[in-house]
Parts: structure tokens; sequence; C-alpha cells
């Protein structure tokens, strides 16, 4: 009796705790000695032609440099809207702080450094280098990305960061002069004139609200204001700005916390809605849905083959209610992201890898729903899990909400090709991953149940089906953009070439079970081959540098990719394989017999 009650109520405490777990990201942080920078963090600001709150700014900027948002300082911890106000207003202390991540060997031979265990350095550390490091990147530059030495590779990616740092340091006020308070009064002065060109120039985001009759996008940097303005009227936000830099610099708490009020009444008056969408952002940043839900994919993965072991009535259930709870903030973080930019849920390479996720587990659901077996729960949960720290990797570029290249500023094509064709992409996957499921169970699981194996064929064979009608409507509906765009409904580009094969592949499996030419372990491998062409069509020409789809070559998404592929080949290998061909054939015919039937009285 207590385990029936178990049975019904475990499911709703775990997953009702997953959520709140989630939730709970988004309480506001408290002071940090005694400074608001909640209140600061909030303020919006056009970067990359984007309005966002300062703290994507600061985490985008951290992330870039040292690949974390937040690091180990002394005997605390430094979040990146502190990290921030240090570089604009404390360089002194800033240069000091270990944000720097180094790795190439012989960069740190160029800078006279050691390779150690401690990868991160402080930009004093760099400082005497800097002219080096320059004529180093400078030579380098003009190379192919694709045709760089691994040393001229790291170069050019550190004095990028180090350029980016530099930004920072005079975008409110130029480092070593008095500050912005100095400027302001100082802006009729024609000696002036040179130090506001170099504050437009070196700007790395623009915090003032647009002129009177300029368009809303049309927001300013300090130095523009300061530059227009002579001996006319001040702009209303130079003032809160100058005096917030001027009590962070002096460690003066109230004052601080007084001018980040200011600053943000500014802009709450002329433009509200700025203030509110910088506001969600902040929410969205803060709760990390995308985190959050690998999370709780992991624990639902867990739950579940705990319940293969043992409370199987128990346990299945919970881990079901956490795929749920985890598909319920997946799908949170998704909406928020639209809402947001503004667009359709697929942009870039990251929000396809968070939607191709989102779609398998969306499936994963309704399988375990239909066969209430497990397995839905066991792929869903992978495919979520899988896709999700993909898309945590890409992240690491910077800002994944960035503006469209203008050959992708299309609503419409973007909901429904873009959107069409990586659903296609979703279910080729999870086919896929219900064939690799197959093969585990087929050379580890103890007995074999025909009922079982032939729920996991229908589930792939279904999956298939769905795959090949949306990755064909896609390619079709790719095919007449491209004809708006381009002028031609096909040219043979990579792209559209790997899009073709999905197609071709999966029509390929179908047409084959129906002609007998393969059984339930060529349809399994096959499908699992599918992993392998889709991930050459989604990743291979978009990151290797071909074709008018190219985003760039990059070392670590090749080797990543020939990775991922030479795993599939090997599950492949392990497929095609007799059951259990690592077992004696005693053992393994012992374990294949089916469970004697009961005794009847």
């Amino acid at each position: 009796m207590k385990a029936a009650k178990l049975a019904k109520v475990a499911p709703f405490l775990a997953g009702g705790l997953a959520l709140a777990g989630a939730l709970a990201c988004l309480l506001p942080p408290g002071m940090v000695r005694g400074f608001d920078l909640d209140g600061f963090a909030r303020l919006p600001v056009l970067e990359g032609g984007r309005l966002k709150p300062i703290d994507s700014v600061a985490r985008n900027a951290l992330l870039l440099i040292r690949s974390q948002q937040s690091f180990r300082h002394g005997e605390r911890t430094v979040g990146a809207d502190e990290w921030l106000l240090d570089v604009m207003f404390r360089p002194q202390v800033a240069d000091a702080q270990p944000v720097f991540v180094i790795n190439d060997p012989d960069v740190l031979g160029l800078i006279g450094l050691r390779q150690t265990s401690d990868r991160y350095f402080p930009f004093m550390a760099l400082a005497p280098y800097l002219d080096e490091i320059q004529r180093q990147a400078q030579a380098a530059h003009p190379v192919d990305s694709r045709q760089r030495t691994r040393f001229q590779a790291a170069i050019v990616n550190l004095f990028d960061r180090i350029y980016l740092y530099y930004r920072l340091r005079n975008t409110v006020q130029l480092a070593g002069t008095p500050g912005l308070a100095a400027e302001i009064a100082a802006r009729s002065d024609p000696d002036a004139t040179e130090r506001h060109q170099a504050l437009v120039q070196l700007a790395y985001f623009r915090p003032l609200l647009p002129a009177s009759g300029q368009s809303p996008d049309a927001w300013r940097s300090v130095g523009e204001a300061l530059r227009g303005a002579g001996a006319g009227p001040l702009d209303p936000g130079l003032g809160p700005w100058a005096r917030l830099a001027a009590a962070y610099a002096a460690q003066d708490s109230e004052s601080f916390n007084r001018a980040a009020e200011d600053v943000r009444g500014t802009i709450t008056s002329a433009r509200p809605g700025a203030q509110r969408h910088a506001d969600h952002e902040i929410a969205f940043n803060r709760a990390e849905p995308f985190y959050a839900g690998m999370v709780i994919y992991i624990l639902a993965l867990l739950a579940l083959f705990a319940s293969w072991l043992s409370m199987p009535a128990v346990l299945q259930p919970v881990s079901f209610a956490l795929l749920s709870s985890g598909a319920i903030v997946h799908t949170t973080g998704l909406i928020s992201r639209i809402l947001l930019q503004g667009r359709p849920p697929v942009t870039n390479l990251y929000s396809s890898a968070v939607f191709v996720g989102w779609v398998a587990v969306i499936l994963g659901v309704v399988l375990e729903r239909m066969y209430r077996r497990g397995f839905g729960t066991a792929v869903a949960a992978a495919s979520g899990f899988a896709s999700l720290l993909v898309a945590h990797h890409l992240a690491g570029e910077g800002d994944t909400m960035e503006m469209m290249r203008a050959v992708l500023d299309s609503n419409f094509w973007l909901a429904t090709h873009v959107v069409t064709i990586t659903i296609g992409y979703s279910g080729t996957f999870l086919a896929g991953a219900l064939a690799i499921g197959y093969v585990l169970r087929r050379h580890i699981a103890t007995r074999h149940d025909p009922s079982t194996t032939k729920a996991l064929v229908s589930m792939t064979y279904g999956v298939i089906c769905f795959a090949l009608f949306f990755s064909f409507v896609g390619t079709v509906l790719g095919g007449i953009w491209a004809d708006q765009s381009w002028g031609r409904f096909w040219g043979w580009d990579p792209k559209e070439n790997g899009a073709l094969l999905i197609v071709l592949w999966n029509a390929i499996i179908l047409h084959a079970r129906w002609g007998g030419y393969v059984q339930e372990k060529g349809i399994m491998a096959m499908a699992i081959f599918g992993n392998v062409i889709t991930s050459l069509s989604w990743f291979g020409v978009n990151m290797l540098g071909v074709g008018l789809h190219s985003y760039g070559f990059m070392d670590k998404a090749f080797w990543a990719l020939s990775a991922f592929i030479a795993s599939q080949l090997a599950i492949i290998g392990f497929c095609l394989l007799p059951r259990q061909f690592w077992k004696p054939r005693a053992v393994a015919a012992r374990e294949r017999a089916p469970e004697p039937a009961p005794k009847t009285a």
C-alpha cells in the first residue's frame, strides 16, 4: 500500500522540486560590499546592434576573454558585472585580476611566461609585451583562418581579447584621465576634441538614449554625446554616468547606488520599453534555463537507470516527471529567446542546437506516453542533454542573440524553412538515438524481450517517417527561399547537398525496409548512419568554411565533428555484430532464452 502511494506522490514531488530549483535562480542577488550591482546590471545599453542589459555585455565580454562568466580572485568570487565596473572605473584593480586564459606554449614563451597548471593571467603580466603581441597578430591576421598555424591562431585570438579589454576600459571614460566629470566640464574646450574622438572610436557599447528626433535605435556613445555638446545643453544621461563612475572609483556605495538609480530613472521615463526588455533579459540570464534543463535531464536519466535496477514502479514515473519538468524549463527558455530577439526560434547554430534538443525531448515525451517502456524517456533525456551541451560550448563565442546576417533577415522564411528543416534534423537524430539504445540493449541486456525490441524498431520507423516528411518539406521551402534571394531554386551548394542527402537517406531506409532488403538490425544500423549525414549537413558545411551557408572554419568544431562521426561508425559496427558477441556462446544462449511461463494451478 505504501509503495502504491509513493508511486503516485513521488513523480509530482520530483517534478515540483526540479521546477522550484530552476525558479530559485531568479531570486535577485544581494548587494556586494554595499554596491547595488543588480541595479547597475539592469541598465539597458546598445551593443552589437542589439539593445541588452549591461549584464549581458559583461557576461559575454568575460566569456570571450576568460571563457567563464565569473572567477575566483583572492578569497572571493568576482561576478561579470563587478568585473566590468573594475575594468571601466578601477583599471588598476582590474589589471591585477587573472582574466586572460592562455593555453598555447608558444604564446606563453613569447611573453616570457612559464606553462603551469594555472592558465589565467592578469593584464599587467601581458602589458610589457603588447607591442610584440600586436606585431605577431598583424603578421598572422592576413593568413586565412584555415591556413593559420596553431601559434598564429592563438596569437590572433589573444590580441582580439586584449583589444576587447582595452575598448571596455575606454568606453565611458578614457583610462588615465581625471574621469567623465572632468570631460563634461571641458566639453567646449578645443583641446578635448581628440579625447572625445577617441571615446567615439573605442566605445564598446552605447549607454545614452537617442537624441530627440533620432531613430529609437540610434543610441549614442559617451564620446558622441560629448563631441556634439559644445556649449549647448548637456545630455541628461551624462551627469548620472559621471557620478556613477566617480562613486565607484572612490568606492562610495551610497553615491553609486543613487547614481545607478538616476541612470535607470532617466531611461525609464524616456524609454520604458527598453527598461522592460533589459529586465526580461536579466531574468533570462540569471535563470540560465538551458543549463537548468541539462541538469534536470541528467537527473531524469539517473532515475531511469536506477529504475532498471530497483523499484521500477516508483522510479520510472519519477524519471518521466523529471523529463517533463526539463521540457517545461527548456520550452520556457526557448520562448524567452523568441520574445527577446523578436525572431523565430532558430537564427544561428546555437539556437539550432537548442531547438533540435527541444524537438527531440517533445517527441520523446510523446513516444513514452505511447509505449510506456522507459526508452522514450531515456532517449529524450539523453538527446536533450547532448544538444544543450553542444549549445553550451557554442555559447563561448559571445552573444548568442546577435543581429541576423542580411541574407537571413526574414522572419517568414526563418519560421518556415529553417524551423521545418531543423525539425527534420531533430527527427533524424532522434531515430539514430533510438537505434543506439537498441544496440546498447542488444549487447548489455541479460534477457531477450521480443516485445520491447519490436517497440524500439517501431519507434525508430515512425520517427524516420516523421523526419523524412519535415526534411523534405524544409528542403523544398529552402529552394523557394534561395530562388527569391539568389535567383535560383537549386545550385548544388554544400548545404543544399547536405539537406538533400538527409531526405534521400531517410527515403532509402524506408524503401529498404518495404522491399525487405534490411531487417531489424539493418534498419537500426542505417538509422545510426543518419546521425553522420545529419551532422555533416548541420555542422559540417556551416563550420568548415564551405559554400554560401558557411559561418567560418573552426578547429574545435572539425575535431569534435570527426570524433562524433568516428563514434557513430563504431556503434554501427557493434550493431552488426552478433548479439552479446563478447560472452561465451553457452552463457549468451541461456540469457537469450525467454522467461519460463508461470505455472498455473
